[in-house]
């Protein structure tokens, strides 16, 4: 079993935030049998393996939301009944800022900007969800801020820092894809893309969040660059 106890960054009677690897699942699919944050979270807090809420037969303990597999970065979990509570209240009412950074391919021209492009499913892959004409079923609401941090001088990448207000599957991927600046190494959107700064993984870091604990107090919690992404700014920003 995988420890993540060197991983917390954050942790108070109700909350925890660890720092999630890349290529670690948040919770299982019901599907595969591998190592999740959830699985480790009900071994290391066992009084805390019944909070949180099932998805389908899926247990998930302590899980208030996810992040991607191949994203790196601040993951929140709750302690208790109370500490869910106070989550969900918040992500549901879009209170919780999140603030990822990423590599996409291509020159972004606006410092800053936003993608207001609702999504719904891809009609060519049921793994992928869609911003673009064509997409189907429901579309709902997708709202993405962000920010340049730097560019290539060759115009070949874009370094961002990106805020999405609403929280839908993929909703970075899918927003960036939409504007023709996928995610680096994005295996899922950008199949047809070169790897590029050397990144064998999504090029997306889920760099901080903020919310408020149980009694009120806000908190930031912000996750430490992977070695990976250390060494893509250093080398090439």
């Amino acid at each position: 079993m995988i420890n993540l106890s060197k991983n917390i960054l954050y942790e108070d009677d109700d909350i925890l935030a660890i720092d999630k690897p890349a290529g670690l699942i948040v919770h299982p699919d019901g599907r595969t049998v591998e190592p999740s944050v959830s699985e480790w979270f009900a071994s290391a807090y066992p009084k805390s393996k019944d909070v949180g809420e099932k998805l389908r037969d899926i247990e998930r303990p302590g899980v208030v939301h996810r992040i991607d597999r191949d994203t790196s970065g601040v993951l929140l979990l709750a302690k208790t009944d109370v500490g869910h509570e106070t989550l969900k209240e918040q992500f549901q009412n879009r209170k919780i800022d999140k603030v990822y950074h990423l590599f996409v391919y291509g020159n972004i021209k606006d410092d800053l900007g936003s993608i207001n492009l609702p999504i719904g499913k891809s009609v060519s892959n049921f793994r992928r969800w869609s911003a673009q004409r064509g997409a189907r079923g429901e579309k709902r609401e997708a709202l993405t801020y962000f920010k340049v941090i730097k560019r290539s001088i060759d115009k070949s990448y874009t370094f961002l820092e990106a805020k999405p207000k609403t929280g839908r599957t993929h909703q970075i991927r899918v927003h960036f894809k939409a504007i023709h600046h996928p995610v680096i190494c994005d295996k899922l959107y950008a199949s047809n893309k070169p790897i590029l700064l050397g990144f064998n993984r999504l090029a997306l870091h889920a760099r901080s969040i903020t919310f408020k604990n149980v009694s009120g107090k806000q908190v930031t919690v912000e996750a430490p660059y992977p070695e990976d992404f250390s060494k893509a700014i250093k080398t090439y920003i």
